[in-house]
């Protein structure tokens, strides 16, 4: 599985989707330009220790994520019609997210057919979730389905720490 970022804005999110992405196995793909330096501190916190547990690669654009990667692709917009849950997804699938202000482009949408143009149901009159919480009702729906391919075997810790005992010990 593969999460890819169009121009993400705040460090602390993307933090968040790296931990994610090492916890679920998934490779992060960033696309330039970013609201943020890698170097940054907030990044690194919002992201702990996983930067190394995780793939990371960064774009010029979305046609070099789209000619390096052969999964399908599917676009997330809460302009959207067609729910994420609808979908039997496969293992190699590509999950582009746009930027925390603007959503993606209408150029990258329009890169993708429409049955793999994708939303996240929400209530009337709200905007959008935050990105790192949008990120990780799809993945762990994609996961999920996949039965949690290569989870602990005895589930989830708690721990701030890989390694640690976890907090609910």
């Amino acid at each position: 599985m593969h999460v890819v970022l169009v121009n993400p804005e705040i460090a602390p999110n993307t933090g968040n989707i790296i931990r994610l992405c090492a916890n679920v196995g998934a490779t992060l793909h960033l696309v330039e330009p970013l609201g943020f330096t890698l170097d940054d501190k907030l990044l690194k916190r919002g992201g702990l220790d996983y930067h190394e547990l995780t793939e990371v690669s960064l774009h010029p654009d979305v046609a070099s994520v789209q000619r390096s990667l052969t999964g399908p692709f599917y676009t997330l917009s809460s302009s959207s019609m067609r729910r994420y849950d609808e979908v039997d997804f496969e293992t190699d699938a590509v999950f582009v997210f746009g930027a925390e202000r603007h959503g993606l482009p209408a150029d990258v949408i329009d890169r993708v057919a429409p049955e793999n143009r994708l939303a996240i149901p929400m209530r009337a009159g709200n905007r959008s979730l935050n990105l790192a919480n949008a990120v990780s009702v799809v993945v762990y729906e994609v996961w999920r389905q996949h039965n949690f391919d290569g989870a602990a075997a005895n589930g989830a810790t708690t721990s701030e720490t890989p390694g640690a005992p976890p907090f609910d010990t």
